[in-house]
């Protein structure tokens, strides 16, 4: 029983230490809307396939765990991503909009020359 106690007390330390991380970059996020095309990120940055031929194989990338992405009109890339820890992807949105212009409203986190989005909304 003490060991459960203390496991459970090292657990709750560890939580109550990562949440001012996650309130830090909540706050270090810019506020922006951008107009972009939903791509998957792997056939776009490897193979440069784009359009509305590759819409089914960016969905079935999608299915298989390929990342969407967003690049906006002056090409630079935004990954979605979740404040939300476990499984949940900052992009199961965008894959009815795999290959097409969306507008995005969000937070922009940008680290290490990687730009991420915590998306809002999104319409077409």
């Amino acid at each position: 029983m003490f060991k459960f106690a203390l496991t459970a007390l090292a657990l709750s330390f560890i939580v109550l230490a990562a949440q001012p991380a996650s309130a830090q970059q909540a706050a270090e996020s810019t506020p922006i809307t951008l107009t972009a095309t939903v791509v998957d990120l792997s056939c776009n940055t490897v193979y440069g396939l784009a359009g509305d031929d590759h819409r089914m194989c960016s969905q079935m990338c999608f299915d298989q765990g390929i990342p969407l992405a967003l690049l906006a009109e002056d090409g630079t890339l935004y990954l979605p991503v979740t404040m939300a820890m476990g499984t949940e992807r900052g992009d199961k949105d965008l894959r009815g909009h795999a290959e097409h212009t969306v507008t995005v409203t969000g937070r922009v986190i940008s680290r290490g020359g990687l730009n991420t989005i915590l998306i809002e909304s999104i319409r077409m």
